[in-house]
C-alpha cells in the first residue's frame, strides 16, 4: 500500500504525499476531539436536558474504560507481527480497515432528546472505534523513518491537518446555521457530526493507501507464531501491563508525559469551560462561540507552521515555553474581561447580529475598537500558544521508541502509543469530569432545550476562574518538567549512532560525550543498555 522510493538501505523514503497521507489521519484523531471537547458538553447541557455534572460523566467515564483497551490494542498490534494476518494485511492496518465502516456512528452521539444511558453507550462505542484507529495509526510515522527531520515533517503534517480539522469543527456550525437557519438548534450539531463521520472513514482510507509498516527482518520471518493455549492467554494481561509500566522507567518518556499532559489537560479544561464562559460572561450563543473558536483554531494553525521550524532548529523545549507564555497571556485577558465587564463591549455586541467577524469591518454597525480587542486578542493569543502545545508532544513522541530501543534492544512503538493514549485518556477523563462537576457545583443552571437560563454571580465566577486558573496551574507543572528535557536534533543523532554501535556488538560508548547523552535520555548506565536491565523482557545476554 502506498509507494515510496527505496533508498540504499532497502528502506522506503517518504515523499510529500506520504507525509500528508499519513497526516490526514488527524482529521479523525484531532477532528473528533475538537468536536467532542469543543461542543459536546455544550450540546448536552443546552439541548439534552442534562446537568453539567451528568454531561461531564458521559465525557469522562468512557475514557476510564480505555485504561484497558489502549494498552491492549498497542500490545496486540505489536505482537500481530508474528501472525499470518499481521504479515499479509499489516499488524497496524488491520485495525484501520476494521474502523472504516464504523466511524459514521459518530453522528449518533448528537441525536437530541435521548436519555443519559443512550448518550453514554453511544459515546463508549465511538471511543472504542476511535482508539482502534488512533493507537495503530500513531505508530506508523515512527516505523516509516528513523530520521529526526523526517519525523518532524510527519509530526508537522499531522498537526497542520489537526488544526485544519479543528477549524472545520469550529466553523461548521456557523456554515450550517447561515445556510439552513435554525440558530441554537440541535439539528446543527447532528448535521455537523454526520459530515465528520463521512470524512473520518475517507481519511482512514487515505492512511491505509499512503503509509506503510516497518519491513520485516529476515530474523523475524523465521519466527513462527506460538499456539494460544489457556496458559499463554492468561499470561497476556500480565505481560501487557508489565510492558506498559516498563515504559515509565525511560527517563525521557517520563519527562515527555509531563510536558504532554501540561499542554493537553490545560486545553481540555479550556475547551469544556469556554462555551459556557461565552454564554454567561460575554452574552454570546452558538454562532458567536463557533466564530470565536474558528479564530482560535486559525491562530493555532499559524502557530504550528512556526513551531515546526523552531522545533527542527532548536528542539521542543524553547517552543514549549514560548507557547505557554502566549496561552497564559490570553487567559489573563479573559480574566480581565470578567472583572472589567466593559459596557461599550456589551452595547456593541447588539450590533453584530451574531456575526463576530463583522466586528473587523470598520463600516459595520457593530464595529468598535474595544469590541475587536476583547473578541479577538485574547482568543488569538490563546490559539498561538495552543497550536505549539499540540505540536510539541507529538513531534517528540516519534523519537521515544528510539530511546527505548537503546534500553531494551526492541522496537515497541505500539506499547508507547498505547501508554500515551492511556495516560491522555485517563487524565482527560478526570479533567472533564471535574470541570463539569465544578461548573455544576458553582450553581450553573442548564437552560431548557432551546431556551435560556439566568445564572447567579457565583456560577459566573466559578466558570471564569475555572477557565483561567485550571489551565494555568497545569501548564506551570509542564513548564517545570520541561527544564530537564534534553531530546533534540543533536542528541537524537548521537543516540542513533550509539544504537547502531550497540547493534553491531559494542559494549562501551564511542566517546564520553556520547555516554553522557545516552545515559541522560534513557536514565540508565551505559553498561545496562541494549537489554542488560530489568526493562527488557526477556533480558538479552
Amino acid at each position: 500500500m502506498g509507494s515510496a522510493a527505496p533508498i540504499a538501505s532497502g528502506q522506503r523514503q517518504p515523499r510529500w504525499y506520504n507525509y500528508w497521507g499519513w497526516g490526514s489521519g488527524d482529521m479523525l484523531g484531532a477532528g473528533a476531539q475538537a468536536v467532542i471537547t469543543g461542543w459536546l458538553l455544550y450540546f448536552f447541557v443546552t439541548f439534552c436536558d442534562l446537568s453539567a455534572a451528568e454531561a461531564g460523566l458521559i465525557l469522562g467515564l468512557p475514557r476510564l474504560l480505555e485504561a484497558i483497551t489502549c494498552p491492549l490494542i498497542g500490545y496486540v498490534s505489536d505482537n500481530l507481527r508474528h501472525t499470518w494476518i499481521g504479515r499479509k494485511v499489516g499488524r497496524r492496518k488491520i485495525f484501520l480497515l476494521i474502523t472504516i465502516p464504523l466511524l459514521p456512528s459518530f453522528a449518533l452521539i448528537f441525536v437530541s432528546g435521548q436519555t443519559f444511558t443512550y448518550y453514554l453507550l453511544t459515546f463508549i462505542f465511538f471511543e472504542l472505534v476511535y482508539t482502534m484507529f488512533l493507537i495503530p495509526w500513531e505508530t506508523l510515522a515512527a516505523e516509516m523513518t528513523n530520521d529526526y527531520r523526517k519525523k518532524a515533517k510527519f509530526a508537522g503534517a499531522r498537526m497542520l491537518v489537526a488544526q485544519t480539522s479543528a477549524i472545520l469543527a469550529s466553523y461548521l456550525p456557523t456554515l450550517i446555521i447561515n445556510n439552513m437557519g435554525g440558530q441554537d438548534s440541535p439539528d446543527t450539531f447532528f448535521i455537523m457530526a454526520a459530515i465528520f463521520g463521512g470524512l473520518f472513514s475517507f481519511v482512514v482510507l487515505l492512511v491505509v493507501i499512503f503509509s506503510w509498516e516497518r519491513p520485516y527482518t529476515e530474523a523475524e520471518k523465521l519466527i513462527q507464531p506460538q499456539p494460544l493455549d489457556v496458559k499463554r492467554a492468561l499470561a497476556i494481561p500480565v505481560v501487557m501491563f508489565r510492558d506498559l509500566f516498563s515504559t515509565l522507567r525511560i527517563r525521557a518518556f517520563r519527562q515527555h508525559l509531563s510536558i504532554y499532559l501540561g499542554g493537553y489537560i490545560s486545553q481540555d479544561i479550556f475547551n469544556t469551560a469556554f462555551p459556557i464562559f461565552v454564554v454567561t460572561v460575554m452574552a454570546g450563543a452558538t454562532l458567536i462561540i463557533s466564530q470565536m473558536l474558528t479564530t482560535m483554531y486559525v491562530a493555532q494553525l499559524i502557530s504550528v507552521l512556526i513551531a515546526i521550524n523552531i522545533v527542527i532548529r532548536t528542539g521542543p523545549v524553547i517552543a514549549y515555553r514560548i507557547a505557554i507564555s502566549f496561552y497564559i497571556a490570553g487567559l489573563l485577558l479573559f480574566l480581565a474581561f470578567y472583572f472589567l465587564r466593559p459596557e461599550q463591549f456589551t452595547a456593541s455586541m447588539g450590533g453584530l447580529d451574531g456575526n463576530v467577524l463583522s466586528a473587523l469591518n470598520p463600516l459595520s454597525a457593530g464595529f468598535s475598537p474595544i469590541l475587536v480587542f476583547w473578541l479577538f486578542v485574547p482568543i488569538v493569543l490563546a490559539g498561538l500558544g495552543r497550536g505549539t502545545l499540540n505540536f510539541v508532544p507529538w513531534s517528540v513522541y516519534n523519537y521515544l521508541p528510539d530511546v527505548d530501543e537503546a534500553v531494551t534492544g526492541q522496537r515497541r512503538e505500539g506499547i508507547f502509543a498505547g501508554v500515551m493514549t492511556l495516560v491522555r485518556k485517563v487524565a482527560q477523563s478526570i479533567a472533564i469530569v471535574l470541570t463539569g462537576w465544578i461548573i455544576d457545583l458553582g450553581g450553573y443552571v442548564s437552560p431548557p432545550p432551546g431556551g435560556t437560563a439566568t445564572q447567579s454571580p457565583e456560577a459566573i465566577a466559578t466558570v471564569t476562574w475555572l477557565l483561567v486558573l485550571g489551565p494555568v496551574l497545569v501548564m506551570l507543572a509542564g513548564l517545570f518538567a520541561s527544564w530537564r528535557f534534553r531530546l533534540n536534533a543533536g542528541t537524537h543523532d548521537v543516540l542513533m549512532a550509539e544504537i547502531e554501535h550497540l547493534r553491531e556488538g559494542g559494549t562501551s560508548p564511542t566517546s564520553p560525550e556520547a555516554r553522557g547523552v545516552v545515559e541522560d535520555l534513557t536514565g540508565w548506565r551505559y553498561d545496562q543498555l541494549w537489554g542488560r536491565n530489568a526493562v527488557a523482557a526477556p533480558p538479552r545476554q
